[in-house]
């Protein structure tokens, strides 16, 4: 991809940012009049907490839809990485150490699985990752057989129940891992290479780039990260469902593209993803303590999403007709 390419559509993607962080800001004000007790440091802590889980795998998902690609298999991935880590230990005999290693190890053959098939078979990734989303659910209850796990020891509890430094432990993994999908995508070639795969990728083959090894690596990346995210979990609630991660995929696409990542591929940003996702969390939170029900909630943040979008795409079309 050209350097003239990326220009164009850096300053897009610094305006949604900065729109979307005047948009927190006063969504985080709005509520904070709203309830005394959303804006208090332990109900922040305890929202970084929730968030986490679908914080990891927003981040490689923001690799993937640059790309032009998607997951919807991440949240059966990281249910089947939780079921798999239960049933090594309790059942396998495994020591619990392994038998995490063992999980997250699971949801990285199955992202790899989802990668093999869209370069091979060449499936656009949403059929894919549609009906991988089924299989892995399937084989998540299948080998649960309805059945949670749990007993785990103490220690095991630390990663998702305890603190650092007064701060939730995944959340220092979580602020780890933003720094290198940060750092990969804004200042690697790796990272220029998915602007170029999502902005042609036709052009992007003409060029020498390895596109079909990249998109191994992103969706293997994926499915990594899901089964991190389904250890997290289950720290964090302390038993293994076979139900655990459904409708994660459709919070996390959410967070990338309320981030500015655009769905057609070729922009998109890590910041914007930290701010969307942090976005989501802090209304669904905001809301239910100012009294608002489930329903209502969802359908203010589909209303924010559904604004960012029309913005996003009138941002980008006044950018277009500015040359």
């Amino acid at each position: 991809m050209s350097v003239e390419a990326r220009a164009t559509r850096a300053p897009f993607a610094y305006h949604h940012e900065l729109l979307l962080l005047i948009v927190l800001v006063l969504v985080v004000g709005f509520l904070a009049v709203g309830t005394d007790k959303f804006l208090t440091v332990d109900n922040m802590l305890n929202q970084g907490r929730l968030m986490t889980e679908v914080a990891l795998v927003a981040l490689p998902m923001t690799f993937i839809i640059i790309t032009g690609g998607i997951d919807l298999s991440v949240g059966s991935i990281m249910g089947l990485a939780a079921i798999m880590l239960g049933v090594a230990w309790k059942n396998f005999g495994l020591p619990l150490e392994l038998a995490i290693v063992f999980s997250v190890a699971v949801g990285a053959v199955a992202g790899f699985f989802n990668g093999l098939l869209i370069i091979r078979v060449r499936v656009p990734p949403l059929i894919m990752t549609l009906a991988t989303l089924a299989l892995y659910r399937g084989l998540a209850e299948g080998i649960s057989q309805a059945r949670s796990v749990r007993g785990y020891p103490e220690w095991f509890f630390v990663l998702g129940q305890g603190e650092v430094f007064g701060v939730p432990t995944q959340l220092w993994i979580l602020l780890v891992a933003i720094i290198i999908f940060w750092i990969v995508l804004a200042k690697t070639t790796f990272g220029r290479s998915l602007y170029a795969i999502g902005y042609n990728e036709e052009a992007a083959r003409f060029s020498g780039i390895p596109v079909d090894r990249i998109k191994l690596i992103i969706y293997s990346l994926s499915g990594t990260m899901a089964g991190l995210a389904g250890y997290i979990f289950v720290s964090r609630v302390s038993t293994t469902r076979s139900d655990m991660g459904t409708g994660l995929e459709l919070d996390a696409i959410a967070a990338v593209v309320l981030g500015g990542t655009s769905i057609f591929g070729g922009v998109g940003t890590i910041a914007g993803t930290v701010i969307g996702f942090t976005l989501i969390q802090l209304l669904k939170n905001g809301l239910a303590l100012s009294g608002v029900k489930g329903d209502a909630t969802i359908v203010v943040i589909g209303t924010v999403l559904i604004l960012s979008i029309l913005v996003s795409n009138f941002l980008q079309r006044r950018r277009g007709a500015g040359g």
